[in-house]
């Protein structure tokens, strides 16, 4: 698999470098024009509807004050100067990068500390004890499917989500790019539990577990580019056009870099506060930035951001598909990374973008989950009206309906509703010759656990075709 990084979208704008503010200001100051000169200084850097525009945007809105849009972009500039706060990662020629506070990245960070520290699983109808769990996969698998995709895996959703949930092997390469991204989201957390301070190695090892039996060579998996080999580009190209992007590093300023990285990781660089979600982000660019690796550094700078998130006890991440909202706006993401590399290293643009990609995805969690709601209150309705059950038959199906993962055994059942082991055994079966309950194997005993298209059945019973739902 190359290394290089193809956005085959006809709408890419790659936008102009600004003009240079200082030299812009200088003009000004020659012209003696101090009527002129003191609107200039007094705009903020934002426009008046709070918007952090580049130099692609401003050029061609309506200036304020009767003002060149070179005076704007001028004004614009110093104010985000006198904002501006650097950050301790460099480009290749050692220029910093930086980020300017904006109001509306505070607003966008307030609310997504709310959404963290809120109680959007807590005493919910499809939140019972064990489905938590539930969740937390279904989300892992959507990410690990979507950030895939976004690097051009084509195995479909459903076709992926059976691999994952049944456990079987993948089948070719768009297969295991998922299942490696699905190992790679769990060691992630695995490194959370564990507390260790992030390392070069433990960068390495995530690599490792992306590419497994992905790359042409694989002793690529875990190894740094080095001086002697040709250097990964991001190159766009479309009928016929080609230009590159983004030129990383020089490979020898990548051990250094990548130690760099590790430690603003760790949060040992910085006197002052950083906002966790901030570093996460900075952590996302960064190894996206230096592309340290043949291929693979997209989908790992990803769980880098997810690593970060999580050992901020950002925990609601583990139920956000961050990538899904990135692959359905193929241009976005990488636009955001030009306009912060063409704009004096100013990292704005890619915070912002990304502020919004994780408040879109806390939104369609929230979606899911009111979507959640509404099925289990139809599949109680249903149960009720429709099926010739008993009180305990019905008290199964309805933990099964709010715990996918809820498993249910004879002698168990029996004990819990204080029947004979023969009555508890006919309930089960006879919720299994329904079609609600799948029998499977727990060592010697008999386990029964909800049928993966559960709820269809609930609201179809006499459809024998109810197929398995993708989107579940």
């Amino acid at each position: 698999m190359s290394g290089e990084h193809d956005f085959q979208r006809r709408t890419i704008t790659i936008p102009e470098a600004p003009p240079d503010v200082h030299h812009l200001l200088g003009d000004l100051i020659t012209s003696s024009n101090e009527d002129l000169l003191s609107k200039v200084l007094r705009l903020d850097a934002v426009d008046e509807q709070g918007d952090y525009l580049h130099w692609q945007d401003m050029r061609y809105r309506t200036p304020p004050d009767g003002l060149t849009a070179e005076q704007w972009w001028t004004g614009t500039g110093l104010a985000r100067d006198r904002l501006r706060r650097n950050q301790p990662m460099d480009d290749s020629n050692g220029a910093p990068f930086g980020l300017c506070m904006v109001d509306r990245i505070w607003e966008s960070l307030h609310r997504i500390d709310q959404a963290v520290a809120g109680q959007i699983l807590v005493d919910d109808p499809v939140a019972s004890p064990g489905s938590g769990d539930y969740y937390i996969v279904r989300s892992l698998i959507e990410e690990a499917i979507a950030s895939s995709q976004l690097e051009g895996a084509s195995t479909t959703r459903a076709i992926a989500k059976e691999m994952l949930l049944d456990g079987r092997d993948p089948r070719d390469l768009d297969e295991r790019m998922i299942f490696n991204n699905y190992a790679a989201i769990n060691d992630v957390r695995r490194l959370v539990k564990d507390e260790a301070p992030f390392s070069v190695e433990a960068l390495k090892q995530l690599h490792r577990i992306i590419t497994h039996d992905t790359l042409g060579d694989r002793s690529d998996a875990g190894r740094f580019q080095e001086p002697h080999d040709q250097r990964v580009t991001v190159v766009f190209r479309h009928m016929g056009f080609e230009r590159t992007l983004h030129t990383p590093p020089p490979a020898e300023q990548l051990p250094e870099r990548m130690q760099a990285l590790c430690t603003f990781a760790n949060g040992e660089v910085e006197s002052g506060f950083m906002h966790p979600v901030i570093r996460a982000l900075i952590l996302h660019f960064w190894l996206a930035y230096d592309h340290p690796f043949v291929d693979g550094n997209g989908r790992l700078a990803r769980s880098l951001f997810y690593w970060s998130m999580l050992r901020s006890k950002y925990w609601l991440t583990e139920y956000l598909a961050i990538s899904a909202i990135l692959r359905d706006d193929p241009i976005g993401y990488p636009e955001a990374f030009l306009r912060t590399e063409r704009d004096n290293n100013d990292l704005t643009y890619f915070v912002l973008y990304q502020l919004q990609v994780i408040e879109d995805a806390i939104k369609r969690l929230e979606q899911y989950l009111n979507r959640k709601r509404r099925e289990v209150r139809e599949a109680e309705a249903h149960l009720h009206g429709q099926f010739p059950f008993n009180h305990r038959q019905r008290s199964v199906i309805i933990v099964a309906i709010r715990d996918p993962f809820a498993a249910f055994y004879i002698g168990t059942h029996a004990r819990r509703h204080d029947v004979s082991y023969l009555s508890a055994r006919t309930d089960l079966i006879q919720l299994e010759n329904h079609g609600l309950l799948v029998r499977t194997q727990d060592g010697r005993l008999i386990r029964f656990v909800a049928a993966p298209n559960l709820v269809d059945r609930l609201r179809n019973p006499s459809d024998p075709t109810v197929a398995n739902p993708s989107n579940n």
